[in-house]
């Protein structure tokens, strides 16, 4: 990852490569903003040029041995702390950070662009929850302790500290208060208001914004994607700023198209009160995988969301596909304020019950019956 890869957010590239030739770096970093405005990718970026040996005035070489170790994330001077989940027997030797640093690397490397739910699904966490676990501050501290494998910075990334267990945030801010020579912590928070308020007072704040839809039109018509004006702008109107959405849409459009078929079919079952087909179309629906049925139906509480607030009229609040605006210029009207709250209510229930292993059939079956009702309020 090059600063020049980095969508948007020139402002910030500009102010770190100025603390470079100022010589202002500070020690500890906490970049925030939401979720895929490129935290994670100008982090990687900016330690890239801090430890390139023949950096340009605006970017890295990427010819030098530094750039070509950074191109596998195997630089010996690059350190990445992220959250995982623990698949050790022992809660004394939970799972460290380099025991899934393989997955890391794979994930930068095919994606660059992920989020915190497609990490966990890499390792197979299902249902359990990812966390720094507090034997990694020892491994932090013993690392950074060392001396610099080839004489320039020591960089530490830490994605998501807000995961961090209390010991570990306890063992960082040590670090911080007294920080190793030529040390660099780069704190990567979608959430910083969860992290220690005095780990917070020891970085340099740096608050990315949500990416344009200009921006993210401009990229979206550039090789690889290459696609169409329109395409573009619809996409990038519909991803709210977040780059990872964006990619996300495009990956997911034949999927969608699946999602928004059913439904309608639900949809408009309910509304027939059809039950015999309502059967039917829950068996279908059984069919499917787990996480597919999950996907679906947080598309489904979306598709009532944008809906509801078509009523209102006016286009720039909505985020729907053309297909989706054709099927709700006839249905938004039966999403109103006497049936929204119970429309989501139900449709979140059905997919807790989807995580909790109910019998997915019993859950649709269950949840087209409850829509009947709600569709004629």
């Amino acid at each position: 990852m090059y600063f020049k890869n980095i969508i948007g957010q020139e402002d910030i590239k500009a102010r770190l490569l100025n603390m470079v030739r100022q010589g202002t770096i500070p020690h500890a970093l906490l970049f925030s903003g939401p979720e895929g405005t490129g935290k994670l990718q100008m982090a990687i970026a900016f330690a890239r040029y801090l430890l390139c040996k023949n950096s340009s005035e605006n970017d890295s070489c990427g010819t030098c041995p530094s750039c070509y170790k950074m191109n596998k994330l195997v630089h010996p001077d690059l350190h990445f702390v992220y959250p995982v989940i623990n698949k050790s027997k022992s809660s004394q030797n939970p799972t460290r950070c380099d025991d899934e640093i393989k997955s890391w690397r794979e994930i930068i490397t095919e994606k660059e662009y992920f989020n915190l739910e497609e990490w966990l699904e890499s390792l197979g966490a299902e249902n359990k929850q990812a966390q720094i676990f507090a034997a990694e501050s020892d491994i932090i501290t013993n690392k950074l302790s060392l001396k610099s494998t080839e004489g320039g910075y020591k960089i530490a990334i830490i994605w998501y500290p807000e995961k961090m267990h209390p010991a570990c945030s306890n063992s960082l801010l040590k670090l911080l208060e007294e920080p190793p020579q030529k040390t660099v912590f780069i704190l990567v928070s979608n959430n910083p208001e969860m992290i220690l308020e005095t780990i917070i007072s020891r970085t340099q704040r740096i608050e990315f914004k949500r990416l344009s839809e200009n921006e993210i039109t401009a990229r979206l018509q550039q090789p690889p994607y290459s696609l169409d004006s329109a395409s573009a702008q619809n996409i990038s109107h519909i991803c709210s700023g977040s780059w990872h959405k964006a990619l996300r849409t495009i990956q997911i459009n034949e999927e969608s198209q699946e999602y928004l078929e059913y439904f309608m079919q639900i949809m408009r079952l309910a509304y027939a009160r059809n039950v015999r087909e309502i059967k039917t179309l829950a068996e279908t629906l059984a069919s499917y995988g787990r996480e597919w049925q999950k996907r679906f139906l947080t598309y489904c509480q979306r598709m009532i969301r944008e809906n509801f607030i078509c009523n209102f009229h006016n286009p720039s609040l909505n985020y729907l596909t053309v297909q989706e605006q054709n099927f709700s210029t006839r249905f938004a009207p039966f999403v109103n304020e006497r049936n929204i709250i119970g429309l989501m209510e139900e449709l979140s229930l059905a997919q807790r019950h989807i995580e909790q292993n109910v019998n997915s059939r019993m859950v649709f079956f269950d949840l087209s019956l409850k829509l009947i009702i709600l569709i004629k309020q």
